[in-house]
C-alpha cells in the first residue's frame, strides 16, 4: 500500500528515501527543543528484542533514523518512521523506507492496516497524551502474529525513587527518566497492566540499563524485604507484547 499527501489528511506529511515532498498538506511538526544527539540513540540493547524474522518494521518516533537504519542492514526488511521533528525526520528520509512526520496519535490511519511485522515505540510512549489509545488503535497496523516492542522508563529507578523520598526532590531534566517532555509516568507492573488491559499478552518483559553501582542502602532493603525492590535497579523495561487471539483466531481488535 502506497501512501500519498492527500489534502484531507492535513496533520501528516510523508517523506520517501531522498525526497521531501511537503506541500499545503504537510506536517505540523513539533520544533526541535532537544540537543541533535538526543535523536541519534543507537539503542542496541533493544536489538535483542526484535523478532529475527521480522520483514515490515515502523519505529515510532525514530529521530535520524540510527536505531531503525540497524534493524533495516540487520534483518533486509522494509522499515518506517515517524517522527514529530520535521528537521530529525529529513535526516531519517535518507536512513529509511518511508518516514512520516507528525504527531503518530493522528497519523495511524494513513498506516496501511494489518502490514507490519513489528512497531517499535523505544522511548517514546511516556511522550504520549494517550498512549493507552495509540497502544489500542496500532493494532490494526500489525500482521495477525505482529507484535510491539517498547521501552518505557521506570519511575520507580532507584536513584529517581530516593531523591523523593529522602530529600523530596522531583527536578525535570532535559532527558532521562525525569525528561521535561514526559507526560506519563510508569513502573514494571504498570507497563505490563497496560498492555494486558488493552487486550495484548505481554510475551516478554525485562529490565534494561541495570543500575552500575548498587548502594549499601538499597542491597540491604532488598534483601531485607524479600528482594521486593528487584525492578528499582533498572532505569527502564522492555516489553514484547502481542494483541491476544479471540476465540476464532482474529485478533481482538
Amino acid at each position: 500500500m502506497e501512501l500519498r499527501l492527500a489534502a484531507s489528511r492535513p496533520r501528516g506529511a510523508m517523506i520517501e528515501a531522498g525526497k521531501a515532498p511537503f506541500g499545503e498538506s504537510g506536517a505540523q511538526p513539533m520544533p526541535d527543543e532537544k540537543p541533535v544527539n538526543y535523536y541519534q540513540n543507537l539503542r542496541p540493547e533493544m536489538l535483542a528484542f526484535i523478532p529475527a524474522d521480522s520483514r515490515r518494521l515502523l519505529d515510532v518516533g525514530c529521530g535520524e533514523g540510527y536505531f531503525a537504519q540497524q534493524l533495516k542492514q540487520a534483518e533486509n526488511a522494509e522499515v518506517w518512521g515517524i517522527e514529530v521533528v520535521e528537521a530529525r525526520a529529513r535526516v531519517a528520509a535518507d536512513r529509511l523506507d518511508k518516514v512520516l512526520v507528525g504527531d503518530v496519535a493522528t497519523l495511524i490511519p494513513q498506516l496501511p492496516e494489518s502490514f507490519f511485522d513489528v512497531v517499535v515505540f523505544n522511548d517514546v510512549l511516556e511522550h504520549l497524551l494517550d498512549p493507552f489509545d495509540v497502544l489500542a488503535r496500532i493494532k490494526t497496523c500489525l500482521t495477525p502474529q505482529g507484535v510491539v516492542v517498547s521501552s518505557i522508563p521506570n519511575i520507580r529507578y532507584y536513584p529517581t525513587f530516593y531523591d523523593l523520598l529522602a530529600y523530596c526532590e522531583w527536578e525535570y531534566e532535559e532527558s532521562g527518566i525525569l525528561d521535561s517532555t514526559h507526560l506519563r509516568f510508569f513502573t514494571e507492573r504498570s507497563i505490563r497492566k497496560m498492555y494486558e488491559r488493552l487486550g495484548y499478552e505481554v510475551l516478554r518483559q525485562e529490565g534494561i540499563n541495570k543500575m552500575e553501582h548498587m548502594p549499601r542502602r538499597y542491597r540491604l532493603a532488598n534483601r531485607l524485604f524479600h528482594h521486593r525492590f528487584w525492578d528499582m535497579q533498572f532505569v527502564e523495561f522492555a516489553t514484547v507484547a502481542r494483541p491476544l487471539q479471540a476465540a476464532d483466531g482474529s485478533s481482538t481488535r
